[in-house]
């Protein structure tokens, strides 16, 4: 039984990110460093060709889908959006740190929510359900090779719910313009739900120390 390929890809740049704010809802283009990041990862490695290409609404997705992918055909899911931050928007963890209900957040758990803003819970049942859908919709299309363009928070739910080998969200951070290509055997998935986690995007791993380089651009949240 053929098995199916998607191609998990996260967005590039934003000024958002290099800045270490939370822009969850916030509709993002991809700033001057992150076309510039894309560019060399593409010039330097190999993306995967999708048939067809599921992309985040927002900008910062779009624009990247435009890049890697101009060529394939696409439609945009909402449910690939990053999470609503509520009151935490646009802002950084330290013009945070005194307010209690970031702390209370921080603590985690499904019903953690911030004021105004998507629970945990919510959250990841939202893009789970996304993904489901995506991935039923391949199967009985035929569509074997599917790039998804999307955040994140939104590749660690899904591959944390989803991932063979299994991990917790945390393991699957991932650099801007990189991402996971996953091997969906439709017995599998139709039985357990689950998707081999098969190579990294770009096709060829980065070195750590080409890895760290990626890593320098982007600012730390500690």
């Amino acid at each position: 039984m053929q098995a199916y390929r998607v191609h998990l890809l996260r967005n590039a740049t934003t000024q958002g990110n290099l800045d270490g704010r939370y822009c969850g809802s916030t509709d993002e283009e991809i700033c001057g460093q992150g076309k510039q990041e894309l560019a060399y990862l593409m010039e330097t490695y190999t993306y995967p060709q999708p048939d067809f290409v599921f992309v985040s609404p927002l900008k910062s997705c779009v624009q990247t889908a435009d890049i890697v992918w101009p060529d394939a055909p696409r439609t945009k899911i909402g449910e690939l959006r990053e999470c609503d931050f509520g009151d935490f928007e646009g802002k950084t963890a330290d013009e945070l740190a005194d307010d209690p209900a970031y702390k209370e957040w921080l603590v985690g758990g499904v019903d953690a929510c911030p004021p105004g803003g998507e629970s945990n819970g919510a959250f990841s049942r939202r893009v789970t359900a996304g993904f489901v859908k995506i991935v039923d919709g391949l199967i009985s299309s035929g569509i074997h090779n599917a790039g998804i363009v999307t955040h994140g928070g939104v590749i660690m739910a899904i591959l944390a719910a989803f991932g063979i080998p299994q991990q917790p969200m945390s393991a699957w951070l991932t650099p801007p313009g990189c991402g996971y290509t996953l091997l969906v055997n439709p017995g599998v998935w139709a039985s357990h739900r689950k998707a081999e986690v098969y190579l990294d995007i770009p096709e060829r791993p980065l070195t750590d120390d080409e890895e760290r380089e990626l890593w320098d651009w982007y600012p730390s949240e500690e």
